[in-house]
């Protein structure tokens, strides 16, 4: 996942939640306090993890760096779940898969919190796991507290927790315990989604998720691609009968469905739902999937050694084999009456006893009066499997590598910030006027101020870092007419929907009014045509209609 990571992580140009990342993070500690008060709280905890990181090198690589740290250890601890839950191979093609998968590409290079999120939830995923096994508490709370304060969204995961406590039927200390974890992390929480609450204007924009949006995110969690798709699914579904109370599928399968779907359901009412806000739920798919081969081949194993039973051995199937002394969590309380030795119980209620299962290997017979060499021929058996499990999972990922690709061009990403500027660098010139409609236009500027070097901001009032905003705050109506009243040349950087031919867009604010009825009434197109069109963003010359169309 490191490597994956690292794989053209310089793709050229930030987007803008990248650019509001870079620039908020470059701010003073007084300055992103400031700004926290009026937008982007849920993102606080993060934007002062990043002026950390940008303040020793600001760069678009080290503004990536840990979210590809925060897919690699994700990666890492998906592959520890699967190793404690089932078998080490299942943990490393766990792993693998959640590394392979184009989703995790995409927020493994995106200097956003998401990818920090998903280790923060699936590591208090593990510890929920180490503390059913007589492990502490504590750090399963604290670990999901901060991810929570890293995005708020993270909290669904206590939901997904609760239903696997429900379907390992957890005894009465471990659901106490859990719930005093839960409601400290609630707790923890309750300030910051009461501001972010009254800051909600941020994301006006999401609209009510439909089925596509439900099978566009299945393709994303499983595959992207119909062969790759479908063999996770079934793999997943084969996964899912489990005679173990705590098992891959009692602990992934709510991890995978619950908060989506939790986050989906409240959509419906007060839309809230993006595909990034549960990126963590995306580890439960890889597990079932790599549960689910190892299933299919322990069958096949065991349907082998009926069907073609070794020479001598033809007359009873070998009995099960202990490969070694493997402890599983009973979370029920030990039955009166039954007999407990005093290296058995935890000292709480919770027993832990010796359980066996069979062999791996088709190869494997009674550990008793084996060959000598037979361990080494086991081992490299096993070793051959996990091997060519490995390998597969390097199929898929070379199955969807246009995928792969794509995640890393800035074709992948909503606008390219770099190519406006890269655009505004090549049209305009010191001491030419500049106006942004809507003001939101002005972050190509902030995170490529050198390309707009020279140039005159015709309605900025305060700049973002002391007013306390993102783009900084406007003139009054009167004072921006005033302003633009002896301007005769002026460039115009707009969203595409503001000016474009059939537009319908009528802001509210009133200065936004002013500006659009400034460009419209007072101004015209120059000729010849000095624009550029680009992906989400306009920049074209508008010159002084009593000049005629000629000024260019």
């Amino acid at each position: 996942m490191l490597a994956l990571g690292m794989w053209r992580i310089d793709r050229g140009g930030m987007w803008r939640d990248e650019a509001v990342t870079y620039e908020v993070g470059q701010r003073s500690l007084p300055q992103i306090w400031h700004l926290l008060h009026e937008v982007d709280a849920v993102h606080g905890l993060y934007y002062l993890l990043m002026h950390g990181v940008l303040t020793v090198h600001a760069s678009e690589v080290t503004l990536r760096l840990p979210s590809v740290v925060g897919a690699a250890v994700a990666a890492g601890l998906v592959a520890a779940i699967g190793t404690r839950l089932a078998r080490p191979r299942v943990g490393l093609w766990a792993g693998l898969l959640f590394a392979c998968t184009p989703m995790v590409s995409h927020y493994a290079q995106e200097g956003r919190s998401y990818a920090l999120v998903a280790a923060g939830a699936i590591g208090a995923t593990y510890l929920l796991l180490r503390a059913l096994d007589g492990g502490p508490w504590w750090p399963y709370g604290l670990t999901l507290a901060v991810t929570c304060l890293l995005h708020e969204f993270a909290v669904l995961v206590l939901l997904a927790h609760g239903v696997t406590l429900v379907l390992c039927g957890a005894a009465r200390r471990a659901w106490t315990r859990w719930l005093a974890s839960a409601a400290a992390v609630v707790l923890v929480l309750a300030p910051l989604a009461y501001i972010s609450n009254g800051q909600s204007a941020q994301v006006s924009w999401l609209t009510r998720p439909d089925m596509e949006r439900v099978e566009r995110l299945a393709h994303m969690f499983i595959g992207m691609y119909g062969a790759v798709y479908w063999t996770c699914l079934l793999l997943a579904v084969v996964a899912l009968p489990s005679r173990r109370r705590l098992s891959v599928a009692t602990v992934a399968a709510p991890l995978l469905v619950v908060p989506p779907a939790a986050l989906l359901l409240v959509s419906q009412e007060r839309p809230m739902y993006d595909d990034r806000y549960v990126l963590y739920a995306l580890a439960g798919a890889p597990l079932l999937a790599a549960a689910g081969a190892d299933r299919v081949l322990r069958g096949l194993s065991l349907l082998a050694r009926r069907v073609a039973p070794r020479a001598g051995d033809a007359a009873e199937v070998p009995p099960a084999r202990v490969d070694a002394p493997t402890l599983a969590l009973r979370l029920d309380p030990v039955p009166a009456g039954a007999p407990a030795r005093a290296d058995d119980s935890d000292g709480r209620g919770l027993a832990v006893v010796p359980q066996t299962r069979p062999s791996e290997s088709s190869a494997d017979g009674p550990s008793t009066g084996n060959p000598p060499g037979r361990p080494r021929v086991r081992m490299a058996l096993r070793g051959a499997v996990a091997l060519a499990g490995a390998l597969a999972i390097a199929g898929s990922f070379a199955f969807q590598l246009p995928e792969q690709r794509f995640e890393r061009t800035t074709a992948s990403r909503g606008d390219d910030l770099a190519e406006v500027g890269a655009a505004a660098a090549r049209l305009m010139r010191p001491g030419d006027a500049v106006l942004y409609l809507p003001a939101i236009s002005r972050r190509s500027a902030l995170a490529y101020p050198a390309d707009f070097r020279g140039t005159r901001d015709m309605t900025l009032d305060v700049p973002g870092p002391a007013s306390g905003t993102l783009y900084g705050t406007e003139l009054s109506p009167a004072e921006v007419r005033a302003k633009l009243a002896g301007v005769d040349r002026l460039w115009v950087v707009s969203q595409s929907h503001a000016l474009w031919r059939g537009s319908r867009w009528a802001p509210e604010e009133p200065v936004e009014k002013t500006k659009l009825a400034l460009v419209k009434d007072d101004f015209v197109a120059a000729v010849p045509r000095q624009v550029a069109v680009l992906r989400g963003t306009v920049i074209r010359l508008y010159v002084r209609k009593d000049r005629g169309a000629t000024g260019a």
